[in-house]
């Protein structure tokens, strides 16, 4: 069995190359091919090209690397077109993937295509979700309220529940938080880190002066970040600020409350039971496209979930120092703020709750290849909660 497995950031990267070591325990003889980053990599071996350090985020970064990215697009659709595999699995980056996924069934590529971790096409255009029926084979979603969007248009869809609750749950570690610590987690690329990370550092001056007892760390999602991360400290008066590269999980664990930035570390924090703010700021070419496409009124994932604010918001303008100190100083000095938060983050986490997921995705995969996996019902999969 070959399959092509494409994943385009650090996050998908890690969800991929999970699915993969599922699928080979089932499976041990499959070949992978594909592109994706350095985890993907270890487990399909020489196969898999390396981009994901060039993820993109927003309109300006997409029209400056345009041509690598074209590049790209028809050198994955020659090797498919010659591999002919039995399945193309698409892992999220959907301004890519869709596009590729379509453009393969136009040209006649009658394969699976299979997507994994369902692109938030219902935050900015539900009108794409029937259109992707017409391309996609199976749809394979990790939020439950998504299955319904989707199945809606005749996709068919699968919640197979979220990957990271697994993995997560391997970077638990022993003992209380640090009552005096911030964590400061300013995202994974680099466009994010020089736009949020000064930010941060801001309102942790104001925080400081209000308590100069405070002490702060920044996580870093590799070493190149924690130089830029450590220059940008040292501007800001933060000189020899710790830094926890590759170790946001133990950041999340140690620290009292902190700022994280928007994305895929605030629903780990949620997980961890991690008091913060939400941050985000990108360019305004970026931003004002961008919301006047998105249609949901939060833009945090957690607070999306629990259908409300339950975690401070500020994005573009309103993310101002002083606002952010104001609201991590009242996470800070109040456990009742700590507590409501913290339960209502148990609740969302709960809603993701699905036997060994990363299992379950694999088992969902090769039973669409019509591999005789038995899979469980639904009421099986409940009663083993």
């Amino acid at each position: 069995m070959k399959l092509y497995v494409i994943a385009g950031e650090s996050s998908g990267d890690a969800h991929a190359a999970a699915l993969m070591k599922e699928l080979l325990g089932l499976v041990p003889d499959i070949e992978f091919y594909g592109a994706g980053g350095p985890m993907m990599r270890e487990v399909g071996g020489s196969y898999i090209f390396q981009w994901t350090q060039e993820a993109v985020l927003g309109l300006w970064d997409v029209l400056m690397k345009y041509p690598y990215f074209r590049t790209q697009f028809y050198r994955m659709f020659h090797e498919i077109a010659q591999l002919q595999p039995d399945a193309v699995i698409f892992v999220d980056y959907p301004g890519f993937n869709l596009r590729l996924a379509s453009y393969l069934h136009r040209k006649g590529f009658r394969k699976k295509k299979i997507y994994y971790i369902s692109p938030q096409v219902w935050a900015w255009n539900r009108g794409r979700i029937p259109r992707m029926a017409k391309f996609l084979d199976l749809m394979m979603c990790i939020f439950p309220f998504e299955k319904p969007l989707y199945e809606a248009s005749g996709l068919r869809t699968e919640f197979v529940g979220h990957p990271m609750l697994a993995r997560l749950e391997k970077r638990r570690i022993l003992g209380g938080r640090d009552p005096k610590l911030i964590g400061l987690l300013p995202g994974s690329r680099e466009r994010e880190v020089r736009r949020i990370f000064p930010i941060m550092l801001e309102a942790a001056t104001i925080l400081r002066k209000k308590d100069p007892s405070l002490r702060f760390e920044a996580s870093a999602a590799s070493e190149k970040m924690a130089a830029l991360i450590k220059k940008t400290a040292k501007a800001k008066g933060f000189a020899g600020i710790p830094i926890a590269v590759h170790d946001a999980a133990g950041l999340m664990q140690r620290a009292a409350v902190g700022m994280v930035a928007s994305g895929t570390a605030t629903m780990e924090a949620s997980f961890f039971r991690f008091p913060f703010v939400l941050l985000y700021k990108v360019s305004w070419l970026t931003f004002i496209p961008g919301r006047l496409l998105v249609k949901v009124r939060h833009l945090g994932m957690p607070n999306i979930l629990a259908g409300r604010t339950m975690i401070p918001e500020f994005i573009q303008h309103q993310a101002r120092p002083t606002s952010i100190a104001d609201a991590v100083w009242e996470l800070y000095r109040s456990e009742s703020a700590r507590s409501s938060m913290i339960k209502g983050m148990d609740e969302i986490i709960l809603q993701l709750a699905e036997v060994d997921a990363g299992r379950r995705a694999a088992e969902v995969v090769l039973h669409e290849l019509n591999r005789k996996i038995s899979l469980p019902s639904d009421a099986t999969r409940a009663r083993s909660l």
